[in-house]
């Protein structure tokens, strides 16, 4: 302590030097004007960190999250995130390598803000990483067909997982208590659509049984539902088919919620060794007909004949209906008719389940069509 300060009489000597000095680093009075009108207008709706980036990104104005976050709150500008206290739960561990779980849900909401329709983002996510497997927008809800499109760009694009974390939503499992004479016997309901690709690729399936189990990938939504939304705001879009920067495959970027690598360096993906094709579409068993003609929904089909003129009526055959459009009729592993039916003109539209002696009848698949990106 200087001598030269000190002064008995007063307690002013105790008082730093600098106060009253703006601090050189302090944002400045027009530069919070500036943020203020950009958080009102351009950039309405931003929270807080978003608000930050963009600040930095494209207004050349270096400043933090913290500083943006108490210059809008004394201006009465709350964030557009509301919290809830959390309620405690036990924490499932992150698998530790890349492809060993990959976690799937979908989220139907307005993304576009009223500028379009409502659309519904389904995707695959990965435990060990954060990293968005695969995703796509699309015009219908929740659907088998979507999920097969995800599960094949998933599939090309990493390989195979070798478990699946998913709800228990009746696209992939089950949830009624009719049983057929056939399914009494062998022990066991037949699978969904899906849920007879998934167990044919070998993944294994984890149903979630609430909510907050899947919490990683709702976060996930949550962050698209912010960001996503106000990307897309920015961007003027109105319709999912016009390809934009802010596209569900740029999630890994868009969400910045990637914890870092996983434990294991090492990926466990398994290379898909299947018929991709025939695996992930929709499949049903038809008896062909005295007159070698096999139907699905309205359209009727005739096989061509075995060589020598022999035929196969009265026996079962498997159709096979690609996700490219084309229905294949297959007798064992052998081809024998390919034929060009659009997914959007037919999907098996078989009448809604009606009660039988008290107990529902489920529809083992749900097929209506999808329009991934």
């Amino acid at each position: 302590m200087s001598p030269l300060r000190y002064r008995p009489d007063s307690i002013a000597w105790v008082q730093h030097g600098n106060r009253g000095r703006p601090m050189p680093w302090a944002v400045s009075i027009p530069q919070k004007q500036l943020i203020l009108s950009l958080a009102r207008g351009k950039y309405q709706g931003f929270n807080d960190s978003h608000l930050a980036e963009k600040l930095r990104d494209e207004e050349n104005l270096p400043i933090s999250r913290e500083a943006v976050r108490r210059i809008l709150r004394v201006a009465k500008l709350a964030s557009p995130q509301k919290r809830r206290p959390r309620k405690y739960r036990s924490r499932r561990l992150p698998r530790p390598r890349f492809g060993m779980m990959a976690l799937t849900d979908a989220s139907c909401h307005d993304w576009l803000e009223g500028r379009g329709p409502e659309l519904t983002l389904l995707g695959f996510q990965d435990d060990a990483t954060h990293r968005i497997l695969a995703a796509h927008f699309q015009l219908e809800p929740e659907n088998t067909l979507g999920y097969l499109h995800s599960l094949r760009t998933m599939i090309t694009t990493h390989g195979i997982p070798l478990s699946l974390y998913r709800d228990r939503h009746a696209i992939f499992q089950r949830n009624d208590s009719h049983w057929t004479l056939e399914e009494q016997l062998a022990g066991k309901q037949s699978p969904t659509q899906l849920g007879r690709a998934l167990d044919e690729l070998g993944i294994a399936q984890i149903p979630a049984y609430s909510p907050q189990a899947k919490g990683r990938i709702e976060r996930v939504w949550r962050a698209f539902q912010d960001r996503l939304v106000s990307e897309l705001r920015l961007a003027r879009a109105t319709t999912w088919s016009k390809p934009t920067p802010c596209s569900p495959a740029s999630a890994p970027t868009t969400t910045n919620a990637s914890p870092g690598p996983p434990t294991t360096p090492l990926a466990t993906f398994a290379p898909c060794r299947f018929d991709l094709a025939r695996c992930l579409s929709l499949r049903y068993q038809r008896v062909v007909a005295a007159d070698h003609t096999i139907t699905l929904g309205t359209h009727s089909f005739a096989l061509p004949p075995l060589p020598g003129h022999r035929g196969y009526a009265g026996e079962t055959v498997e159709l096979s209906h690609q996700l490219d459009g084309t229905l294949r009729v297959y007798r064992g592993d052998s081809l024998l008719l390919a034929q060009s039916l659009p997914l959007e003109e037919h999907a098996d539209r078989r009448p809604a389940p009606r009660r039988r002696n008290g107990k529902p009848i489920c529809l083992a698949s749900t097929t209506s069509p999808a329009a991934p990106l």
